[in-house]
């Protein structure tokens, strides 16, 4: 396998790595998406405004360590009764350290305090940046967005992060995210919106 064909993807996460891969279609690319932490790329600092910088500064910090093309999402959900909480502080909503479980406890705490009690008062949305780093210092960004509602309780032993508490406008029933499967939420997800708009512009980098 070259060097040409390895993609860093600046995440350590197994379920996210797995995911992007999915939604780029890495083997009809002739693609190897490779983890940061593989090539021994530390995590950046991710202290930007919005979505759209902490996925721009995690690629070109894979690109810059590497000198490989990078890609990189920053994604989390946005909760109209706490006022676009947790937004880019999703994955660590309850601490720096945080897991998933402790994060949804939280969201639900908040919005039990907020009094948002019915689906309506429950609107969210998932919302995700995803980036293209170069090694010659291109960068691009495209975005996705998944609107829906966070139930009272999690459900579902798929995806992850707040994936059991959510339920998407796009599905037919109740079934939350963490309910549905990986299939079934790739043809619908704030990421797979992103990752489609990005994909091409990888396969263009990579000269496909």
């Amino acid at each position: 396998m070259t060097a040409a064909t390895r993609v860093v993807v600046a995440t350590a996460n197994a379920h996210k790595l797995a995911e992007i891969a999915r939604l780029v279609d890495a083997d009809a690319l002739g693609i190897v998406l490779v983890p940061m932490g593989e090539l021994g790329v530390p995590s950046p600092v991710e202290d930007g405004a919005t979505f759209a910088d902490n996925a721009l500064i995690k690629a070109r910090a894979c690109a810059s360590a590497t000198g490989l093309p990078a890609i990189a999402d920053d994604s989390g959900i946005a909760v109209d009764a706490l006022d676009g909480a947790p937004g880019v502080r999703s994955a660590r909503f309850a601490g720096e350290d945080a897991d998933d479980a402790a994060n949804n406890l939280l969201l639900l705490v908040r919005l039990a305090m907020a009094g948002a009690d019915t689906p309506e008062r429950r609107r969210a949305a998932f919302v995700c940046a995803a980036a293209l780093a170069l090694p010659d210092g291109t960068a691009h960004v495209e975005h996705g967005r998944m609107e829906g509602h966070v139930v009272d309780a999690p459900r579902g032993a798929h995806g992850f992060g707040y994936d059991p508490l959510f339920v998407a406008d796009a599905t037919t029933d109740e079934r939350t995210n963490g309910e549905l499967a990986p299939e079934a939420k790739d043809a619908i997800s704030h990421r797979a919106v992103a990752f489609a708009a990005l994909a091409p512009r990888l396969a263009a980098a990579l000269g496909r």
